[in-house]
């Protein structure tokens, strides 16, 4: 199988660099896989559940909250603004987020900018919860 090189990155640092044969994460237009040869692009990411299959053919599962990606010269570049393996996601401490953002949610008299802040922080941890395989 063809490989390429994938750069992974947060605000943290880089988390992730070498070859992989594809990459597949959330877009704000939909699902997206990344492998050998792909074509020039740039795209805004959303949130959802990501992979990598590495060069020996094993599997990493993520979860990706927003950032970009892009492919330049048959190299990936994702900058991601949140990006947590999932062996590294606290799920008591996604759990809680979830039960606080219902909460705030229940206040009838939230303004607009509270309302929309509660629902990304529920959107948020319902993201890191799916990742419980």
């Amino acid at each position: 199988m063809n490989t390429f090189l994938l750069k992974i990155a947060t605000p943290d640092g880089m988390l992730f660099e070498g070859n992989v044969q594809r990459v597949v994460c959330r877009t704000i237009t939909g699902d997206l896989a990344v492998m050998a040869r792909h074509a020039n692009m740039c795209t805004a990411l959303g949130m959802g559940g990501a992979h990598v299959v590495l060069e020996d053919g094993s599997v990493k599962n993520a979860t990706c909250i927003g950032g970009m990606l892009s492919v330049l010269n048959g190299e990936c570049s994702l900058f991601a603004t949140t990006w947590e393996w999932d062996e590294d996601i606290d799920f008591e401490r996604a759990e809680l987020a979830k039960k606080e953002a219902e909460e705030m949610l229940k206040n009838k008299s939230l303004s607009e900018q509270e309302y929309v802040v509660a629902r990304a922080k529920l959107k948020r941890a319902l993201v890191r919860l799916s990742a419980r395989r």
